[in-house]
């Protein structure tokens, strides 16, 4: 009688505080979850880059603090150039057709006649372009149905890239704060997987660190650098909307596609409204920025863990598919670092036989 006794004490302490820790981290979790994206994205980027600290660190002599909150300051800088490039262009351009149509001084470019040999689309898109060289009243008026849904769109997405920007800017600070206590953090970290592993937790961080880096410099490294380098073709090209084209390249990249395909649409206009050397030039820089992650992926990769490329796929899409552009990029690693830790955690047991 008495075993029974004590063990419904024991059983009913034990419900008591399983529930109470429950309910504890349900509330935790419901005030914390706005947050919840931008911390982790602050975290991979911390990890990421606490070596570029420690580097600025040496070299200038400052604290890892003040490196820290230089290398941070420098990415909100950096964050903020294509945001205010958005936001002036849209408004500038904006301004230019409204007052363009007011004044009847707005004009299109006359379209080219080899527009009607392009498969499908060529003949409605030749008649729309040249009707707007012809009469821009008589076009607005005409596909005004068609141009308000693209307004729409392009809304939509220009929202949607500046909001993310915005997010990256708050993940960059939160970064900042991250890696100025770097060491508090992995120690409490290793502290933390130790408790819940078993005493595994300097292997588990360090195996997350090397993954966490390895993604970021091979993958998402590789396509910021593609970005860049077609947003500079692009803007010496001249082609209308360039940052959005190379975001276009960077989401294309992280999902292991080729980058040309979403210059393909740049490319298409570079042909029907530029010379063909002009166009020819501009396509042969796109092949080139497209081609350039045969080299550098494996110059990068070599750095950090080896993922395969589906689980990276799937993270990206997954991750933008629930929470926008920043979640493109913290699917893929969060995804890949579950992967590596599930792996490590099955060869364990494997060899443990």
């Amino acid at each position: 009688m008495k075993v029974n006794e004590e063990f419904s004490k024991h059983a009913i302490d034990a419900a008591i505080k399983i529930a109470a820790v429950a309910i504890l981290t349900y509330f935790c979790f419901t005030i914390l979850r706005p947050f919840a994206l931008l911390v982790t994205w602050g975290a991979i980027i911390a990890t990421a880059l606490y070596p570029v600290a420690l580097f600025i660190s040496n070299k200038t002599k400052l604290s890892k603090g003040k490196a820290s909150g230089l290398l941070s300051f420098i990415g909100v800088i950096l964050l903020l150039l294509p945001l205010f490039f958005i936001s002036s262009g849209i408004y500038t351009s904006s301004s230019e057709i409204i007052t363009g149509l007011q004044n009847g001084t707005l004009e299109m470019p006359k379209p080219r006649a080899s527009i009607q040999d392009w498969p499908i689309i060529g003949d409605k898109l030749y008649s729309a372009l040249m009707l707007s060289y012809t009469n821009i009243e008589e076009a607005i008026a005409t596909y005004s149905e068609e141009l308000k849904s693209i307004a729409t769109k392009s809304a939509s997405i220009l929202g949607s890239v500046a909001g993310g920007l915005l997010q990256f800017i708050i993940s960059t600070i939160i970064a900042g704060l991250f890696m100025a206590n770097a060491d508090k953090c992995q120690a409490g970290m290793v502290k933390l997987v130790t408790r819940i592993s078993d005493g595994k937790g300097d292997m588990l961080v360090s195996l997350s660190k090397k993954t966490v880096r390895g993604v970021v410099q091979g993958v998402i490294g590789v396509a910021v650098i593609q970005s860049v380098l077609a947003m500079l073709g692009l803007v010496i090209a001249d082609v209308p909307a360039a940052v959005l084209w190379a975001l276009a390249v960077l989401i294309v990249a992280i999902i292991q596609l080729p980058p040309i395909l979403a210059l393909l649409p740049a490319i298409i206009y570079m042909f029907s409204v530029e010379s063909t050397l002009a166009a020819s030039l501009f396509f042969i820089w796109c092949f080139l920025v497209s081609a350039s992650d045969t080299f550098l992926k494996p110059m990068l990769l070599s750095r950090g863990s080896d993922v395969p490329m589906l689980v990276i796929l799937l993270g990206a899409l997954g991750g933008m598919a629930t929470s926008g552009i920043v979640g493109l990029f913290v699917g893929a690693v969060i995804l890949s670092l579950t992967y590596k830790l599930l792996e490590a955690w099955v060869n364990e047991g494997s060899e443990s036989e």
